[in-house]
């Protein structure tokens, strides 16, 4: 049996997704929704603008915060063997 999402919940998952890096099944959890349903809003065939997806978004940004944390473990490394010489 389905149930009705208002449109206010809808926005508040996806703007969670889009700028704050939550994913899909997470936020399926949390709201208790099935990822599918998430998935249908989320996906490229419904975004009309030419914009990248939310899911791009999401990932791209989970993957810039990882490669700061790599650039900035790197560059603590190197300034510490600098320092030992």
């Amino acid at each position: 049996m389905s149930r009705v999402i208002s449109p206010e919940i809808r926005e508040k998952i996806l703007k969670k997704i889009k700028d704050e890096g939550l994913t899909v099944a997470k936020a399926a959890e949390e709201f208790g929704l099935s990822r599918n349903t998430i998935y249908g809003w989320v996906s490229p065939a419904r975004n009309t603008k030419a914009d990248p997806g939310i899911m791009e978004i999401s990932r791209l940004r989970r993957e810039n915060m990882e490669l700061k944390q790599i650039i900035g473990a790197m560059m603590l490394s190197t300034e510490r063997g600098k320092k030992n010489r």
